[in-house]
């Protein structure tokens, strides 16, 4: 699990830069020259894509501290930290393991009785953030499409 998150952050983080400065880089080319719609849709589409693994990444880095925190041994290791909700002590007693589910990104805390919960790990944010900047990025591709679609077919030579 640990394995997988040293895997996820890297290549968020590149994904992230990558797609930021190609979504800049075409808009800014696009505002220098008079282009089509298409062109200013993938560049916004590149760039909302980028800033949405910025913010997953931004909370796989929080579910990160979750499980370094959840794996440190020694005083005060029982019951694990992050599964601790403050008016809920009696929850976090029963917690036998942890596990990390990646869409929707959380820390989830499992109880004795196969119970699971959620921690307040990752900010509450990030979720609804990359699946809004997601969706958005989506559609601008989508609009991309249509109008090279659209332009190839009222000008065939091209």
């Amino acid at each position: 699990m640990a394995l997988l998150l040293l895997l996820l952050i890297p290549a968020g983080l590149v994904a992230a830069f990558g797609l930021v400065g190609h979504g800049l880089v075409t808009l800014g080319r696009a505002g220098r020259r008079r282009t089509g719609r298409a062109v200013w849709h993938r560049g916004l589409a590149a760039l909302l894509a980028g800033v949405a693994a910025a913010v997953y990444t931004w909370g796989l880095l929080y579910v990160a501290g979750a499980v370094v925190d959840a794996e440190d041994g020694g005083a005060e290791s029982s019951p694990l930290r992050p599964c601790r909700t403050p008016g809920r002590w009696e929850r976090a007693l029963t917690v036998v393991d942890y596990t990390v589910d990646y869409v929707p990104l959380r820390f989830v805390c499992e109880t004795t009785g196969g119970g699971r919960y959620a921690a307040g790990s990752v900010p509450g944010y990030v979720n609804p953030a990359v699946l809004g900047l997601g969706l958005a990025a989506a559609v601008c591709a989508g609009a991309a499409a249509l109008a090279s679609e659209r332009r190839a077919r009222e000008d065939p030579a091209v």
